[in-house]
């Protein structure tokens, strides 16, 4: 199984928790030249750092500059996935990507034209049916530039969320499963993220104060896996890890710091936080197809398509995208409506998994998202060199 393969790697937790801070500090690192241009860009124009929002630093570039470097980031975050995986796990990019014997990039491709052309022929039936909300934006030249930029840098971009929430964290939380204090670590770390969106609404979050928590976080999981560890391990224990012991804990977990982590997305703004439903449920979909599919090729071919003919076709004042697309909605929505969150999450994505489930012959669904996750024996692997 896909998670379980894991364990023919060197999977030791902490390899994961530097792993993990390999990976921020490469997609912090990408982030340096946007930020640098753009705080430039404030002072040259005499704006007040201070109170410049997301918005109007994503306006202040030209778009395909703009675009270039917000992606830039995330393809940075994608070398620091392959050199925690190389460098701590002695994991092959092939062994993260998929369970078969090479990446399957007939998945991938196939993945990418059905859904670019089922995504294409929605937004297109829109315009037709709502004329009203677009207006045509296409600049040759522009658009030209937009092209390359977005051909290269955007399956970039996908490529990295695929490889962190899909793969290395979906591996990574799957093999933590079978360790007997994992129950209690991630309450607590449950509990942390409550109180951490939690508290600026109750004082004045600062920075030192962040730090502060930070501590007494990490000092909240060294109790739990040292003073508690004999505890946790009695048999009375028993039913609580069995219950997290499972694959539907990795997909669920995966799934929700996904969505979440789009919570700054100027969409959300703009349409509330109800559109977070579509994040996560992409996110469980996305999950879903790879633990049916035993590998990741169909979640890359479909994200990757998800936000390419996103980026060519139609932008809007108020995404994160702002591209020299073809279209452009002017439409000004105050909320999110039951075609932009319920239809996908509840109708168009079970219908797909319906699709590739017929076509690449899944089975064993309760196992494979509900079953165990398991150790296998020793004499039947060796950990990958």
């Amino acid at each position: 199984m896909y998670i379980a393969q894991a364990f023919n790697v060197l999977h030791d937790w902490w390899r994961y928790f530097i792993g993990f801070i390999i990976i921020a500090a490469a997609v912090v690192v990408g982030q340096i030249p946007f930020t640098a241009l753009v705080m430039f860009k404030a002072i040259e124009e005499g704006d007040d750092l201070a109170n410049l929002n997301e918005q109007a630093m994503l306006s202040m570039l030209e778009p395909n500059l703009n675009l270039f470097l917000m992606l830039l980031s995330f393809a940075i975050g994608l070398v620091g996935i392959f050199i925690a995986i190389k460098a701590l796990h002695k994991q092959t990019i092939t062994h993260l990507t998929t369970s078969r014997p090479k990446i399957d990039w007939k998945r991938v491709f196939f993945a990418f034209f059905f859904w670019g052309i089922v995504s294409s022929g929605l937004t297109l039936l829109d315009y037709f049916m709502s004329p009203d909300d677009y207006v045509v934006n296409f600049k040759l030249g522009p658009f030209l530039i937009l092209c390359v930029i977005a051909i290269i840098m955007v399956p970039l971009q996908t490529s990295f969320e695929e490889y962190l929430f899909r793969g290395y964290l979906m591996q990574g939380i799957g093999v933590s499963t079978t360790n007997r204090t994992f129950p209690a670590t991630f309450m607590v770390l449950l509990i942390a993220v409550i109180v951490y969106f939690a508290l600026p609404y109750l004082i004045d979050f600062k920075w030192y104060f962040k730090l502060l928590y930070l501590l007494v976080c990490l000092i909240a999981l060294v109790l739990v896996n040292s003073v508690f560890k004999n505890s946790l391990e009695s048999e009375k224990f028993d039913s609580i890890f069995k219950l997290f012991n499972r694959n539907w804990v990795p997909l669920l977990v995966t799934s929700a710091v996904f969505g979440l982590l789009h919570i700054s997305n100027p969409e959300v703004k703009q349409l509330g936080y109800v559109i977070m439903v579509y994040y996560i449920g992409t996110g469980l979909f996305l999950g879903i197809m790879t633990l049916m599919d035993e590998g990741m090729e169909l979640a890359l071919g479909f994200h990757a398509a998800n936000n390419l003919f996103t980026a060519l076709l139609v932008t809007a004042d108020w995404t994160a995208f702002q591209t020299h697309s073809i279209l452009k909605d002017m439409s000004n929505p105050t909320e999110a409506g039951f075609i932009d969150v319920f239809l996908p999450v509840f109708v168009m994505f079970p219908i797909l998994l319906f699709i590739f489930s017929k076509k690449y012959k899944w089975t064993n669904w309760k196992d494979k998202l509900f079953g165990t996750v398991q150790e296998p024996p020793k004499e039947d692997y060796k950990i990958l060199e």
